[in-house]
């Protein structure tokens, strides 16, 4: 009874088109596996995306004109996908990027915080 509420909930959650892949699993943990394979991908996928998520983030500054928080909801954008993907992103390490990452008009408010 329980594998049926859980199919019931999982099948009313899931989109039309990914359900037909999912409809000859027989229990609730063979979609579940299933759809984490399907969205989350291997571990080489996972560790190419957190390459490339890497890169983005240390190459990742501040553009001439752009508001602050506009520059902080990019770098919390790169930083959440990497926790997202397994890597231990400890907030220290985002504040000194931004810090040290941000435009010449913002050198004194920079010190100031130092």
């Amino acid at each position: 009874m329980q594998n049926l509420k859980i199919k019931n909930y999982l099948n009313q959650a899931i989109d039309r088109e990914i359900l037909d892949t999912i409809l000859n699993d027989e229990t609730g943990k063979n979609i579940w596996d299933s759809m984490k394979q399907k969205f989350q991908g291997s571990t080489q996928v996972k560790r190419s995306q957190i390459q490339a998520l890497r890169k983005d983030f240390e190459t990742l500054y501040m553009k001439e004109g752009e508001s602050v928080n506009s520059y902080f909801g990019r770098t919390l954008k790169v930083a959440k996908s990497m926790k997202a993907c397994g890597e231990n992103m400890k907030e220290n390490i985002i504040i000194k990027k931004i810090l040290r990452s941000m435009t010449a008009k913002f050198n004194y408010i920079v010190c100031f915080i130092k």
